[in-house]
């Protein structure tokens, strides 16, 4: 294979692509990249978005495999024009279902002299390349190309059942990549490749192209590690053309890889691939969509956060780089972080409650089935939380200690290590201090300066002394949402109650 000059064609008037996955695991994160390309070009020039499933592999694909494929594509708001749950023109959209289909391609393809029988065993031919001196996994040899009936009878008295393979042009196959330019497979670097399986069962190398033949893609987007298999493609659709199977060939583009931790290929082993994973920790669709673009193209050379809105507006395929993306976890934070703190309030409520209940500081996962108490509390709190937590999974460790009545919460060993000896002292100043104040002054401002007067200029403790020992007594954590505005949403009678809790307990 080699890339020549940069000449990327134009698109066709009406794009039609296709994100055709195998339901194979749990959805991961080059899957969605994947989708979200194809969707945002589709959604771009107003073209067509069809929705396959590829699942002829009976040992590998799973009926949940296929569930979750399609829970993800509704959480992140990807929808299609065609296919799964949606019909259209040219289904079924399930590969199980067009057996007969291939069946009668292949047929044709062998009639008209494009496929041939072949017998041999992975045995023979890699017995073959030794004799001959090749490396032993060399691949096919073209022995079957020219068999002749008498030879074909025999091998069949023996019992055997014939594959059916492709014939490879002796040309070069070339290419106009959208992404990667020019790109040529020299003569004979290709060999004869299998379509149907001596079972009778048709492989991906069929079923793929035909499909996206028959549902009339012209542009096909998926990943780099498939560009290797672009030539048997290409050589197919002439076929196919010719069979009148397909109208015209469709054009490429190879998306980079998503690379993992040490600069080697994301794993769909690797946590940092499952995308159900990133949504129990609290990504939100708008944060993980918008850093998966930037899993190989930008909006703006000094942009990284933007809309799907702005995306589908800029998207051209054309514009994706073609070197290896990084996945960064921290910088998908940071990016999930800047969208959390672009939601309206409620709406930020609403999707953190399911975390809330999950995480057991609230009764229900939904705003509407929450007590009254827990909506006041969350309300009164929502602007103090939402400017920081950065994933949805942090929110019930800032809100868990103002949702509590408990008046003593056992302080994390991060917390506990904040506590200097002058503690005890501050803590009983804090809580004489506290014990003044009249239920109608227990405001965030008035708290603020009881304390200021009682513990930094009346006792002379630093701020970090002075306010420390109350945060912890507060919260149990070191980090919290704002101290006096907390003091407020919970109440006299907590906050006092927590400060003497604290105190017995050092």
């Amino acid at each position: 294979m080699t890339e020549a000059e940069n000449t990327k064609p134009e698109l066709p008037e009406h794009v039609r692509v296709r994100f055709c996955p195998s339901p194979t695991g749990i959805p991961h994160v080059g899957m969605v990249r994947t989708a979200l390309f194809n969707w945002a070009e589709a959604r771009h020039t107003k073209g067509t978005f069809v929705f396959r499933i590829e699942d002829t592999d009976a040992q590998r694909d799973s009926e949940e495999s296929y569930n979750q494929i399609i829970e993800a594509l509704n959480w992140l708001g990807i929808d299609w024009d065609e296919g799964i749950n949606v019909g259209g023109p040219d289904g079924p959209y399930r590969q199980s279902e067009r057996g007969d289909i291939y069946k009668d391609v292949a047929a044709k393809l062998f009639e008209a002299g494009y496929a041939y029988e072949s017998f041999s065993t992975p045995e023979e031919i890699e017995a073959r390349n030794v004799a001959a001196g090749r490396p032993k996994a060399f691949g096919y040899d073209g022995y079957d190309r020219d068999l002749t009936e008498e030879q074909k009878a025999a091998f069949r008295a023996e019992g055997r059942k014939p594959a059916l393979r492709i014939r490879m042009p002796d040309e070069d196959v070339a290419f106009d990549d959208l992404i990667r330019g020019r790109i040529e497979f020299k003569a004979g670097s290709v060999p004869d490749y299998v379509i149907v399986r001596p079972n009778g069962d048709p492989l991906y190398t069929l079923t793929n192209p035909v499909d996206d033949a028959m549902m009339n893609i012209n542009v096909v987007l998926r990943g780099e590690d498939l560009l290797s298999s672009t030539p048997r493609q290409i050589v197919l659709y002439r076929y196919l053309i010719e069979l009148g199977v397909a109208k015209e060939m469709p054009l490429f583009g190879h998306m980079p890889y998503v690379m993992g931790q040490g600069n080697k290929k994301l794993s769909k082993r690797d946590p940092e691939s499952n995308l159900f994973l990133h949504r129990d920790n609290g990504f939100i669709r708008e944060g993980l969509l918008n850093y998966l673009a930037l899993l190989g193209w930008s909006i703006a050379a000094d942009r990284d956060v933007f809309s799907m809105e702005e995306m589908i507006e800029k998207f051209d395929v054309r514009d994706v780089k073609a070197n290896p993306a990084r996945f960064d976890l921290d910088k998908a934070i940071s990016i999930n972080a800047e969208h959390i703190r672009m939601l309206e309030p409620q709406d930020f409520l609403n999707r953190a409650v399911p975390y809330l209940n999950r995480d057991g500081v609230v009764s229900a996962d939904s705003w509407d089935a929450l007590t009254d108490r827990e909506r006041e509390v969350l309300s009164a709190s929502v602007e103090l939380v939402q400017p920081r937590v950065r994933l949805l999974g942090e929110v019930a460790g800032m809100v868990g200690s103002l949702l509590s009545t408990e008046g003593y919460i056992e302080p994390d060993d991060d917390a506990k290590k904040q506590l200097k000896d002058s503690a005890p002292a501050v803590l009983d100043a804090a809580i004489a201090a506290l014990s003044d104040v009249a239920e109608d002054d227990w405001k965030t401002d008035f708290l603020h300066e009881t304390l200021n007067k009682s513990l930094i200029e009346d006792g002379g403790y630093k701020p970090r002394l002075a306010f420390g020992p109350v945060r912890v007594a507060m919260s149990g954590r070191r980090v919290s949402p704002p101290l006096f505005e907390s003091m407020e949403i919970v109440g006299k009678e907590i906050t006092v109650a927590r400060l003497q809790g604290l105190r017995e307990h050092l």
